[in-house]
């Protein structure tokens, strides 16, 4: 792309997951290399692009709002919505402004830049499309992304599991992967930007490689992107239950820079709501898995996703799945109530749960999440563990990173071991983070 809009600043505003914030990421590339500028604070921006995000009804609304504020801080800017709540609700957006708007579905991301800048308004229908009838992921290249020493990358796109809570589906398309070609070279543009660590993410990443020619495996990316940069450390963002195969636990425990945290999604710990949730195991399956996890590594991080409140869900069939969570080893918990997001089964579902009570539902599993947290640091103060050290809260104050199997720790240092792994021994924990002290006698000989 050529520097032919020098003159255009872009302000860029993202909602929701992983995947947007790659995505989001890419677009300031592009918008980059065709010559602008992004839209500094204070600055009148030119272009606004909103990456939506519609999981739940309330983050639909957030986009809503968002979008709304952007318009009167920049009446004058051209606007361009995308994302999964552009691709739900193309034609509600329109009416949100008199001007002109450009809705780029998700499937045409890869277009988003050159329909923004061409001199006459994008054509709306060309730019949405059928996303269930995509057969390629858009192919989106990083430049630069932002300051963080991690940083996403997305391998997989699209989901063909139809949970019956989520839209995501509905608005993402079907599971489309990325050639590990291309994701190697991402990865070294990343490794050549500095960065110490790369999340490996997309909508279902497990699917991975299932549209490929040979149909490579997650595990056998993961392997290949740990072999060929060998100073990142690797995390993979989340994998479902019966996804996490004997390749991939052998892998991350014989990979140096392949880090020692799973994030697996449960949602329920009682069989019924799993058939209902359209959820393809069961709780002693789930179990199963976790402990298979623990037993390759028995320090590793076990992060769980639950969601509560789902219709139907009774007294008892909450606590089967508080009882599941308090056997599993997890190390935190991602807690969700249920939403009720039109356009999928489960919002006709019969009996919905009164907010109040899912509220309290939701309380008692952030109690045990934090319970479950504290108990995990715990056991690691004494330890020394490699930590990449990414800031300063505040000048003058201490460093701050995250150990292999992902314990915040604060700890005294110099500036010099920003965006370096070193050695730290975890003495004490306070609030939500463990304090620790820098141990120079240590060497860590590989990325973990």
């Amino acid at each position: 792309m050529t520097s032919q809009h020098n003159d255009q600043k872009v302000l860029i505003s993202t909602l929701g997951c992983k995947v947007n914030q790659y995505e989001s990421a890419a677009f300031q590339s592009d918008f980059e290399a065709a010559g602008c500028s992004m839209c500094g604070r204070g600055e009148e921006a030119d272009i606004i692009v909103v990456n939506t995000c519609a999981v739940t009804t309330k983050a639909g609304a957030q986009s809503r709002r968002t979008i709304r504020s952007l318009l009167r801080r920049h009446p004058q800017a051209r606007l361009v919505i995308t994302g999964c709540y552009a691709q739900l609700a193309g034609q509600e957006l329109i009416e949100i402004s008199d001007g002109p708007i450009c809705i780029v579905g998700n499937g045409n991301k890869d277009k988003l830049v050159a329909a923004t800048l061409h001199p006459s308004p994008c054509e709306l229908t060309m730019l949405t499309g059928k996303i269930r009838h995509k057969t390629d992921i858009c192919d989106l290249t990083v430049q630069r992304f932002g300051t963080r020493t991690r940083a996403y990358l997305r391998v997989q796109d699209g989901c063909d599991n139809f949970c019956t809570y989520c839209i995501v589906p509905y608005t993402r398309g079907p599971s489309r992967s990325l050639a590990s070609s291309k994701v190697l070279d991402q990865a070294r543009i990343f490794r050549d930007q500095s960065h110490r660590e790369i999340v490996v993410t997309g909508i279902h990443v497990g699917q991975y490689g299932r549209d490929l020619e040979g149909k490579p495996t997650i595990a056998q990316l993961l392997g290949k992107l740990c072999r060929a940069t060998p100073a990142i450390r690797y995390r993979l963002s989340s994998i479902e239950p019966l996804e996490v195969s004997d390749e991939l636990l052998t892998v991350m425990s014989q990979e140096g820079n392949f880090m020692p945290h799973f994030h697996i999604p449960l949602q329920s710990g009682d069989d019924q709501i799993l058939k209902r949730m359209n959820r393809h195991y069961d709780r002693t399956q789930f179990l199963a898995v976790t402990r298979r996890c623990l037993e390759a590594l028995p320090d590793a991080a076990l992060g769980i996703d639950v969601l509560t409140g789902f219709p139907g869900e009774s007294e008892k069939q909450f606590r089967n799945t508080v009882e599941l969570l308090e056997q599993c080893g997890c190390s935190y918990l991602h807690v969700f109530p249920y939403s009720r997001r039109p356009g999928t089964p489960a919002a006709d579902f019969r009996d919905q749960i009164p907010g109040p009570v899912k509220d309290e539902r939701v309380a008692i599993l952030r109690n045990l999440s934090e319970q479950q947290k504290q108990a995990f640091y715990q056991r690691h103060l004494g330890t020394i563990r490699p930590v990449l050290v990414e800031r300063r809260h505040k000048p003058g104050g201490p460093l701050k990173g995250f150990t292999d199997n992902y314990i915040p720790i604060s700890f005294t240092g110099d500036d010099t071991l920003i965006n370096c792994v070193v050695p730290v021994r975890l003495e004490r924990l306070c609030d939500q983070e463990v304090v620790g002290t820098h141990d120079n006698r240590q060497e860590t000989g590989h990325a973990r």
